[in-house]
């Protein structure tokens, strides 16, 4: 009976240490994907980053079949253990930094001292025997005999590690509001997940640990699921710093990552192990049930979890919020987006086309700059002569019906209006290839071309209701934005971001997405006079030259960062040109996509490709104007001070 429990601690063990393996390294990822820019995010994946070689190692120990295989990786964990200490510091510098209290120097050469012991330690225990001794055994646990310099590893680790307790209590004091502090309480409990699974505890009462097999793996299994515990914990806490998204964003982005990546691999290892096992328990090697289980399991948990995730998300991370996201979930799923409008007029068409019994209609809408055709089905070229299109009032030949209203003749087609109730107003007109000169309707006719027009006009109506939703939404993102980034800046302690105005931007991807909000805006809208440019310096400088608005100060900012795109010469549209003549065209004309792709001779999708490229132009030249300006001023001051 003792036997068949120790070697289910033994498996089960196994189990945790890879999907220990696995976790670590999938939070490594998550951290690397969404906040690499955040120095807290960094120093967590180089942490994440020593605990996945950790377990990595420990599972191809319990795999190699010689003792130099088992020495190699044994060896090989040392990468992770020797830096484990100084990440913990960086880490804890990182934090203490984030919650308003970066390094006057000292703190900084600390962990420079840190990483540097680390890199001793590691050539030491890896080339040498000096740290890690010989390859020993106790009751088939292998483990490296402490070396000559293993006790002091200890001692400099412990040291290190005080320093970086004493800095995480200190970002736990600076934390003002209880959320913050409720979630630096669990980066504390975290923190200690790494350690105990990194930690060479074997190396030093290695014979005495293993005596007890039972209570030694049982004790190992229980501290490897603290440790998986623990790393989500530690992952969850600094998923909130250097994002701007809103709490509940977080917690379900983190969510669905855990569930897809360490539940799923985990759980499906743990599967296939055990199925393995009974395979060969049964006399059967090799089973064709293993691949078999796998992807049933993979296929069944991606299943389990597509039902259950919306409703564990509604109930534990939405909270109060539950009605507000439930209405913007509902309004994603139910978009009528211009492809839907387009599919469904196209099915409009068609059937009208059929009643009628002609080949040939089209659905033009009445935009801001005239007629444009929404769709056209048949062989015909509608609105080949849009320009003469008289006006809706002024008509070649006019037929009164009750059902369809009035019904005009142009050119080859018959014109019926798209009216709107209310507010009454024309939206678009309904093209049918004309089959006689004057308007003719059969009564069957008019009643189902009634319901296909009604139809017609209820689609371009909700259309124009989103895009006034639409447009709602895009004087309010910059507000929400500004408003998430004070708050997600103001809850580790830095409150004073708060009382103080925006004067600058500090990465150059910043200025990147700036830059295109603003020239999306050029001509105007809320993301051109309500952006963080208007605070640089060169726009307040440049707005003395115009009238103190500023701005126009930022538009004749960007104005001058495009010219410097600009190659020298006359103009051209060669390879050359290419950027400045999609910078002109479209943001300094206004010109509409369609039409700078056809003068530029490329598809809509090389053009986008190319305009990202031509914004981060621009967007160097605005940063380098800034530091022109600064730098100028600076002199200034100077010149100033020695007269």
């Amino acid at each position: 009976m003792s036997e068949t429990i120790l070697a289910t601690l033994l498996v089960f063990n196994q189990i945790l240490n890879a999907g220990n393996a696995i976790t670590a390294f999938s939070l490594l990822l998550y951290a690397l994907t969404f906040n690499v820019r955040e120095r807290v995010a960094r120093s967590l994946t180089l942490l994440l980053s020593c605990v996945t070689l950790v377990y990595f190692g420990d599972v191809l120990t319990s795999l190699a079949q010689s003792d130099s295989e088992i020495e190699l990786w044994l060896r090989i964990q040392w990468v992770g253990i020797a830096f484990v200490p100084a990440t913990y510091l960086h880490l804890s510098d990182a934090l203490l930094e984030a919650t308003g209290r970066p390094s006057r120097g000292r703190r900084i050469f600390t962990v420079f001292l840190s990483y540097l012991g680390g890199g001793l330690t590691l050539a030491a225990a890896g080339l040498t025997k000096l740290v890690a001794g010989e390859l020993a055994f106790s009751d088939s646990v292998a483990y490296l005999r402490p070396g000559t310099l293993f006790p002091l590893f200890l001692v400099f680790s412990l040291t290190i590690l005080i320093f970086a307790g004493v800095n995480l209590w200190r970002s736990y004091q600076r934390c003002l509001t209880r959320a913050s502090r409720r979630r630096m309480r669990y980066l504390l409990i975290g923190s200690i997940g790494p350690l105990l699974g990194s930690f060479p505890f074997l190396m030093i009462g290695g014979p005495g640990l293993a005596a007890q097999p039972q209570i030694f793996w049982g004790l190992l299994v229980l501290i490897n699921i603290s440790v998986a515990i623990q790393m989500v914990m530690i992952t969850y806490t600094v998923a909130y710093f250097g994002v701007s998204f809103p709490d509940r964003v977080v917690k379900s982005r983190l969510f669905q990552w855990i569930l897809r990546g360490p539940v799923v691999a985990s759980t499906v290892l743990a599967v296939t192990v055990v199925v393995n096992r009974l395979s060969i328990r049964f006399g059967v090697e090799n089973s064709r049930a293993v691949p078999f289980t796998m992807v049933a399991v993979i296929l069944l948990l991606q299943y389990v979890i597509t039902l259950i995730r919306p409703t564990i998300e509604r109930w534990f991370f939405y909270g109060e919020d539950r009605g507000d996201v439930a209405r913007l979930q509902l309004l994603e799923e139910r978009l009528l987006t211009s492809g839907d409008v387009k599919q469904f007029l196209e099915s409009v068409l068609n059937a009208a086309c059929d009643v009628m019994g002609v080949g040939s209609a089209f659905v033009a809408v009445l935009g801001k700059e005239g007629l444009e055709l929404e769709v056209a089905v048949g062989s015909h070229d509608p609105l080949r002569n849009a320009e003469d299109l008289p006006p809706l009032l002024v008509t070649d030949e006019k037929t009164g019906f009750e059902l369809l209203g009035s019904v005009f003749t142009w050119d080859v087609y018959w014109l019926i209006p798209l009216r709107l109730a209310d507010p009454p107003e024309i939206v678009g007109l309904f093209g049918l290839y004309a089959r006689a000169d004057i308007p003719n309707f059969s009564p069957e006719e008019e009643a189902r071309l009634k319901v296909l027009v009604e139809r017609a006009t209820v689609a371009l109506a909700d259309r124009i209701l989103q895009r006034e939703v639409f447009s709602a939404v895009d004087r309010l993102v910059p507000e929400v934005e500004g408003i998430q980034r004070l708050r997600a800046a103001a809850l580790y302690g830095r409150a004073g971001s708060l009382t103080v105005s925006m004067d600058g931007v500090h990465t150059q991807e910043e200025v990147t997405n700036l830059v295109k909000e603003a020239l999306g805006h050029y001509w105007g809208g809320p993301r051109l006079t309500r952006s963080p440019l208007l605070e640089l310096r060169v726009v307040r400088r440049a707005a003395q030259e115009h009238d103190g608005n500023p701005v126009n100060a930022l538009r004749a900012i960007l104005r001058q960062a495009i010219e410097r795109v600009r190659p020298e010469g006359d103009r051209r549209f060669t390879a050359e040109w290419m950027l400045y003549n999609i910078l002109e065209m479209k943001f300094l004309q206004g010109r509409k996509v369609r039409d700078v792709a056809m003068r530029l001779a490329m598809s809509e999708a090389d053009l986008y490709r190319k305009q990202r490229v031509a914004i981060e132009e621009v967007a160097r030249a605005v940063a380098e104007m800034e530091r022109e300006v600064v730098a100028s001023e600076t002199t200034e001051g100077s010149l100033t001070e020695d007269g």
